[in-house]
């Protein structure tokens, strides 16, 4: 992935990584009080992460369902090696375990990311 989802693209991957495939009115409902957005907005943000291929679509007796794309542990991996290496060029292994306190990883997660992360330390990545 040659670039980072925004704030509002993350807002509705961590949705998806809770829940799992949903149609847009319930990905709406689920995201709506803390975005304060309306319909069509959640709509345009999720047809523009389906059109970078973020999301996947497909139909449930007739209703259009969506899920997430992406590994939850790839995207943080890249929004930390993002912040790390190129805003703060920090070389060099990253403590992993400043992550444990997240309810978005568990501990298998927060292996494959300390994995993801220090291992493509050393080639430079």
């Amino acid at each position: 992935m040659s670039q980072q989802p925004n704030k509002s693209e993350l807002t509705v991957l961590k949705h998806f990584w809770t829940v799992g495939e949903q149609s847009a009115r319930e990905v709406h409902d689920g995201v709506s009080e803390e975005t304060g957005w309306s319909y069509s907005t959640t709509r345009t943000v999720i047809n523009r992460m389906t059109d970078k291929t973020w999301l996947t679509r497909r139909d449930v007796h007739g209703i259009t369902v969506f899920d997430a794309a992406l590994s939850k542990v790839e995207v943080f991996s890249g929004l930390v090696k993002d912040l790390t290496r190129k805003v703060m060029d920090i070389e060099g292994d990253l403590p992993v375990s400043m992550f444990a306190g997240s309810p978005h990883l568990t501990s298998d997660e927060l292996d494959e990311l300390d994995s993801l992360i220090n291992t493509s330390s050393a080639t430079g990545e």
